[in-house]
């Protein structure tokens, strides 16, 4: 098709503003998908982002409209994958920013307006859910152009749900979106030869290979090419190459401008990463498209079968969620409690979760999953660096000259009136409020802090503590060298090192109290009296005991001499002590995670 005639764009939003909703609509009145097919989420592929509501894969999809193809890509929402949206930025010349009208500007509205802005893209703003009886839309509307600098008339009002002002929605893309071009900063086809294409998303499909999405800036991919990634170097063939309308439908090639899909026969994500340069063999391009880079996971976690004689499961299972998955990292664990297991790095916590529930739910696994913690840098006192992605891989004490943790820059959005709880909040995570404006009613907080602490429960404070209304979003900012321990957990006197936890030393005393007295209250009691302690570097700074279970031995033993009675008792006395040196306590799953619901 005339390039003239083609508009690349995609849908940006906080997460449950109606991203999917108002996708559903447009395919709808283009007639991409027939009325008596639509169901609702239609790009959603995964059982799991119906059941959430949100959007955890990008999905492109092409439409025709009046003569012009349409390519859009419907954007996750949520913080953990805000390299996707970056990428899928770059495959765009237009956004639409859509903005609840009853919620306003959220945080990652912001980091996505950002992101548009970086990335030269035309914004069309558009106030959606104006059929809600709590719509405000002249108080989100001056939040908008506050935001934009646009004018009242340029935003669109619409109401996904019932399909209200949609139709604008296409006429304005139309009209607005430019036609593809080359990104600002990148040369342009005259100086640069060979073919390219950036891969915005990859995954696996267990019948049919890596298939690739992507853009075309320069050339064109016919079905049956000899293609090349840029950064991995993998060479591959293009079996099959079309759009999604939103099913694969093949065609003869993909043309410069065009947004659609490759199927390889690569077998692993890792080789086609998303933001690498496709180029062809018979026509390399001298020059690799921008913006791509490694996507390194910062939260890790253990997670563990229920009984080691599934370790082979497990591992197997990782492996093929590897596949789809390039920002999946993981790595064998062993541990003397839990056994065999894999240590797995993850983009952020709603990552880590969604990996889980796919492990459990299409795998069958039953699993122990470990605290959650951060990465941490080492340097020793000879001067080698080290990473450890697990407190229980601290090198001894004595050989650390510094330990640096990761530090994020975060952007809060709140109802004014908590913004005291709110910087109180920042402040008891060690966190540093760095700036604050107001918009309107709504308030925004600029803050640093570790990460580490903001791994646990800080996001369902900020909701408890605003009720509901906060907004957080984040991104790494470097790693800064504290003073850091790390706490230790024995149970019946044997250290668990799947426990072991880095801290602060200024927090250390309160956290190792509040561990052991929560581990107190999920670790069942014993025939005998077990002891729960936390320790730094063999001190113990906090205890807890299980007191036995009573057996009556006495039971049976009716009148005689009283010594009878003190000889059994004895006895008992002597076999709970055997029991407390010699006897294994089980520790349930949920003592792993105790660290996700700290006080």
């Amino acid at each position: 098709m005339n390039q003239n005639h083609i508009r690349n764009f995609c849908i940006i939003a906080h997460i449950d503003h109606g991203k999917s909703t108002l996708a559903d609509r447009l395919l709808e009145l283009t007639g991409t998908v027939e009325k008596r097919n639509m169901k609702a989420q239609m790009l959603d592929r995964m059982d799991l982002e119906r059941e959430k509501g949100i959007t955890i894969k990008l999905a492109p999809v092409r439409m025709e409209y009046k003569g012009y193809e349409l390519n859009l890509i419907d954007t996750p929402g949520h913080v953990d994958f805000s390299y996707e949206v970056s990428r899928s930025l770059q495959a765009c010349e237009g956004a639409l920013l859509i903005v609840d009208a009853s919620q306003g500007i959220q945080a990652q509205t912001l980091a996505n307006v950002y992101l548009a802005i970086a990335a030269n893209l035309t914004i069309i703003p558009v106030l959606n859910k104006i059929d809600l009886p709590a719509a405000d839309v002249e108080t989100v509307s001056r939040e908008v152009i506050s935001l934009l600098g646009c004018k009242k008339e340029d935003i669109l009002l619409v109401s996904a749900k019932t399909g209200e002002g949609v139709e604008a929605v296409l006429t304005r893309i139309v009209d607005d979106v430019p036609p593809p071009h080359i990104p600002i900063g990148l040369s342009s086809s005259a100086t640069v030869q060979g073919t390219r294409a950036l891969i915005f998303d990859s995954y696996y499909d267990d019948y049919r290979g890596v298939i690739l999405y992507v853009r075309l800036f320069d050339g064109a991919i016919t079905k049956g090419a000899q293609i090349k990634m840029f950064a991995t170097d993998a060479n591959g063939i293009a079996l099959e190459v079309g759009a999604l309308k939103p099913q694969m439908t093949p065609g003869v090639s993909l043309e410069t401008g065009e947004i659609g899909y490759i199927v390889t026969n690569l077998k692993s994500t890792r080789e086609a990463k998303v933001g690498d340069t496709v180029t062809l063999v018979s026509n390399p391009a001298t020059e690799q498209l921008p913006g791509y880079r490694n996507v390194q996971p910062f939260v890790y976690a253990g997670f563990f079968p229920e009984s080691n004689e599934y370790y082979q499961e497990l591992k197997d299972a990782i492996e093929k969620l590897a596949m789809s998955d390039s920002a999946l990292q993981f790595a064998p664990e062993n541990s003397p409690v839990l056994g065999f297991g894999v240590r797995i790095g993850f983009l952020g916590l709603l990552h880590m979760d969604i990996i889980r529930e796919r492990l459990e739910r299409e795998y069958n696994l039953e699993l122990v999953v470990t605290n959650p913690s951060t990465d941490y840098q080492v340097t020793l006192i000879n001067g080698d660096e080290i990473d450890i992605k697990s407190a229980a891989d601290l090198p001894d004490p004595t050989k650390i000259s510094e330990i640096r943790e990761p530090w994020i820059q975060g952007e809060i959005i709140i109802p004014k009136v908590y913004v005291g709880p709110v910087i109180q909040l920042i402040s008891s995570k060690r966190g540093l409020q760095k700036n604050l404006s107001y918009v309107d009613e709504r308030a925004l907080v600029s803050f640093e802090a570790p990460l580490a602490n903001l791994l646990t429960d800080f996001y369902d404070q900020l909701k408890s503590i605003t009720s509901g209304y906060g907004s957080f979003n984040y991104e790494l900012d470097d790693y800064r060298a504290e003073d850091l321990v790390k706490i230790d957990f024995y149970v019946a006197g044997e250290p668990v090192s799947a426990l072991s936890i880095m801290v602060h030393r200024s927090e250390s005393q309160r956290i190792g109290r509040e561990t052991v007295t929560k581990l107190k209250e999920v670790i069942p009691r014993q025939n005998f009296q077990v002891s729960l302690q936390a320790g730094i570097n063999g001190r113990f700074i906090a205890r807890e005991d299980l007191s036995a279970f009573r057996k009556d031995v006495t039971t049976g033993l009716y009148g005689g001499d009283v010594s009878r009675k003190k000889k059994v008792l004895a006895k008992q006395a002597k076999g709970k002590k055997r029991m407390k040196r010699f006897g294994k306590v089980d520790i349930p799953s949920e003592a792993f995670t105790i660290m996700l619901k700290r006080d």
